[in-house]
């Protein structure tokens, strides 16, 4: 597909991943006759070790270099996650239900309702719950309004980018 960048070298490192995976199954069924060894465990490790060690550095190479070469689009991000007109909140919304005492069956079925107008219609789904009365007399509308922003979803974004790329370990 001409309009992506890097398919090739992403897709390879997709399927490489699956051989890795089955390197560990392989390591794996070694360890039911750890107690008698015999040949059978030495032939499978001879060829999984180096096989495995040098493909994971082939596939770390190869990675480092996509990331490194990674273009981000933020506002074609944005556009995509509102062509959910707001669904991909629902379930912060069922949250909110249930902070509030109600059981989660009827939560559900309450944001169900105005999810599938929202997607059925192509609705707005935050105005939808607005204007549900059903809705308003559990939620009000600054409950709406906290439960339907992307913040909501990026308050831990330092943590795990800290934990990933190399900070502070906080459990050494």
């Amino acid at each position: 597909m001409p309009h992506k960048r890097n398919p090739v070298l992403s897709e390879n490192l997709s399927g490489l991943a699956r051989l890795v995976r089955s390197y560990a199954l392989a390591s794996m069924e070694d360890v039911a006759l750890w107690h008698e060894r015999d040949i059978s465990h030495s032939s499978v490790e001879r060829v999984i070790a180096p096989d495995a060690t040098i493909l994971l550095d082939f596939m770390l190479s190869r990675f480092t270099g996509v990331m490194k070469n990674l273009l981000v689009y933020p506002e074609r991000m944005i556009a995509n996650l509102n062509m959910t007109r707001g669904l991909i909140f629902s379930q912060m919304v069922l949250l909110k239900f249930i902070e509030k005492g109600m059981s989660r069956e009827d939560s559900y079925a309450i944001v169900q309702k105005s999810a599938m107008k929202s997607w059925n219609e192509e609705l707005d789904f935050k105005r939808l719950l607005l204007e549900d009365k059903q809705v308003m007399s559990c939620l009000s509308g600054e409950d709406i309004e906290n439960v339907f922003r992307l913040e909501n979803f990026l308050g831990h974004i330092d943590f795990i980018f800290d934990r990933v790329f190399g900070g502070e370990d906080e459990n050494a």
